[in-house]
C-alpha cells in the first residue's frame, strides 16, 4: 500500500474496520437481549407520562424570535471576525471602518426594534 492512492486505500479499509466493528456490535446486542414486546411497551411516552390528547402542538412565536436573534448575533460574530484581520491591512483603513460601522449599525436597528418589541424580556 504504498503510492499515491495508498493512503487512500488505508483510510477505506479503516473505515470499513470501524463499520464492521459497529455493525458487530449491533448484532451482538440483537441476539443477546431479550425480545418480550408488550402494547404497554410499545407505547409512545414522554418521560414516563402516558400520553393524553392529540400529537400536536402549539408553540408561541416568541421562540421562534430568539432563534431569530441567534442567527442575527452568529452571522454578525462570522462577520466581525474576518473584517479584524483585515482591518491591519494597506488599503482597508477608513473604508473598512465605515463598511463595519454601517452593517454595526444595522445589527443595532434590529437589536433596538427586538428592545421596543419587548421580545428580549425571558418570562
Amino acid at each position: 500500500m504504498s503510492g499515491y492512492f495508498g493512503s487512500y486505500a488505508m483510510v477505506v479499509v479503516l473505515f470499513l474496520v470501524g463499520m464492521a466493528i459497529f455493525a458487530g456490535g449491533l448484532f451482538v446486542n440483537r441476539m443477546l437481549r431479550p425480545n418480550r414486546p408488550t402494547p404497554e411497551k410499545l407505547t409512545t411516552y414522554e418521560c414516563g407520562v402516558d400520553p393524553v390528547g392529540e400529537g400536536w402542538a402549539q408553540s408561541q412565536i416568541r421562540y421562534y424570535v430568539f432563534t431569530y436573534l441567534y442567527v442575527v448575533f452568529a452571522v454578525d460574530a462570522v462577520f466581525l471576525f474576518p473584517w479584524a484581520t483585515v482591518f491591519a491591512a494597506p488599503g482597508y483603513g477608513v473604508t473598512t471602518l465605515v463598511e463595519m460601522f454601517v452593517f454595526l449599525g444595522f445589527i443595532a436597528l434590529g437589536i433596538l426594534y427586538a428592545w421596543r418589541k419587548r421580545v428580549l424580556g425571558w418570562t
